[in-house]
């Protein structure tokens, strides 16, 4: 038989007898890789499929309504860690929206005259948390 290139891994191997077109090598890897591909394209191509696909799990799980109930009861270690990682995740998600959020191009800076009995400005941002002097009426 010809030698194949598994289009995946680009390994040399003998097609199987009975499927003389195989163009993936047995690797499961490979296998997996294959029928994810599959399964992307048939529910981008087929809407029955697709369908069928997203009533399966909501027709499983109210076929077994309590399962998640009994899982977290028999699991204690599970629901734990479960936690710890669901915490860790908010603060991620926190420190994201803080980082993103950039209030600079929206401030709009102030200049006034000061006057003689004003005290200048202080130099630093960590006094007025708001950028604005206490002393400033907007």
């Amino acid at each position: 038989m010809n030698d194949r290139r598994c289009c995946y891994c680009q390994q040399v191997f003998q097609p199987s007898c009975y499927h003389p077109r195989q163009a993936v090598c047995s690797q499961l890897s490979c296998q997996r890789q294959r029928q994810r591909d599959y399964h992307r394209d048939k529910i981008a191509s087929d809407p029955i499929y697709r369908q069928v696909c997203l009533d399966s799990p909501r027709k499983w799980r109210q076929a077994h309504p309590a399962y998640w109930k009994h899982y977290r009861r028999d699991h204690p270690q599970q629901v734990q860690r479960n936690r710890q990682q669901q915490k860790l995740r908010d603060q991620r998600r926190r420190l994201v929206n803080l980082a993103n959020n950039n209030l600079a191009p929206c401030q709009v800076l102030i200049f006034s005259p000061l006057g003689p009995s004003e005290p200048p400005l202080p130099a630093s941002c960590q006094q007025q948390p708001s950028g604005l002097a206490s002393g400033l009426d907007l």
